[in-house]
C-alpha cells in the first residue's frame, strides 16, 4: 500500500482490539499505537503519548453521560473503531476513538502525539516548527494531521483515517483528566493515560 517511511504504519489494529475493555484499551492498545492520517493525499503519523477515558454509563463528564443520545454525540454509540470528532470552544477540533459494542457509548479522547511521519506536512498545517509543539493537545493533533468534522463518524480501518499497532511494550502512568472541573465526583478520575517518560504531553 504505501512506500518507504508510510510503509512502518501499514498495518491496522484489529476490529476485536477496539472491543476491549475500555481502560485495557487505552492502556495495553492505544498507548504507543500510531494515529495515521492519509487526509488531502497528505499522509501523517503520530505516536500516541496521552490520552482520556470517557464512560457513557456513569462518567459526568462524558457527552453521553447516562447513555444519553444526541445528534452530535450519535457515533459514540457505533461500534468500537469508529471516530467521534467534536468541535469545541469555537476553534478547536477534538478526536475521540469509540471503543465499545454498538449502542454502548464508550470513547477514548487522544490528547498528545509524538510526531512520527509527515512532520513537515503538520509543520505547514499548524504554521509551527516546535517539534515539541505540533501534536501536544487534542486541537493542535486535529490541526496537524488534517482531521475535522468530515471525518466523524469514520472507520478507523480504512485508508483515511487509521490506527497502526505500536511496535513494543510501553509503560504508561494514570493521572487526572484535564478541564472537567464540572464533573465533580470524576473530576479526579485517574482515567488520563500517559506514555512514562514522554516529552508530547499536552500537561506535566
Amino acid at each position: 500500500m504505501f512506500g518507504g517511511e508510510k510503509g512502518m504504519f501499514e498495518e491496522r489494529l484489529r476490529p476485536e482490539d477496539y472491543l476491549r475493555d475500555p481502560f485495557e484499551i487505552a492502556g495495553e492498545v492505544l498507548l504507543g499505537a500510531y494515529l495515521c492520517s492519509n487526509l488531502g493525499g497528505e499522509f501523517t503519523a503520530g505516536k500516541i503519548t496521552e490520552l482520556e477515558v470517557y464512560i457513557g454509563a456513569e462518567d459526568k463528564a462524558c457527552h453521553a453521560y447516562q447513555n444519553r443520545k444526541t445528534a452530535r454525540n450519535a457515533p459514540m454509540f457505533g461500534s468500537g473503531g469508529t471516530a467521534y470528532v467534536f468541535f469545541v470552544y469555537g476553534m478547536h477540533n477534538q478526536f475521540n476513538v469509540v471503543v465499545n459494542e454498538t449502542g454502548v457509548a464508550n470513547a477514548i479522547l487522544i490528547r498528545g502525539l509524538e510526531p512520527a511521519a509527515g512532520i513537515e506536512v503538520m509543520e505547514k498545517r499548524r504554521n509551527c516548527h516546535e517539534l515539541r509543539n505540533l501534536t501536544t493537545g487534542p486541537g493542535k493533533i486535529c490541526q496537524a494531521l488534517g482531521i475535522d468534522r468530515s471525518c466523524n463518524g469514520m472507520d478507523l480501518r480504512g485508508n483515511e483515517l487509521w490506527i497502526s499497532p505500536r511496535k513494543e511494550n510501553c509503560a504508561f502512568e494514570t493521572r487526572a483528566r484535564v478541564g472537567i472541573d464540572y464533573a465533580e465526583d470524576y473530576k479526579d478520575k485517574p482515567w488520563r493515560y500517559c506514555l512514562k517518560g514522554s516529552a508530547f504531553l499536552s500537561k506535566k
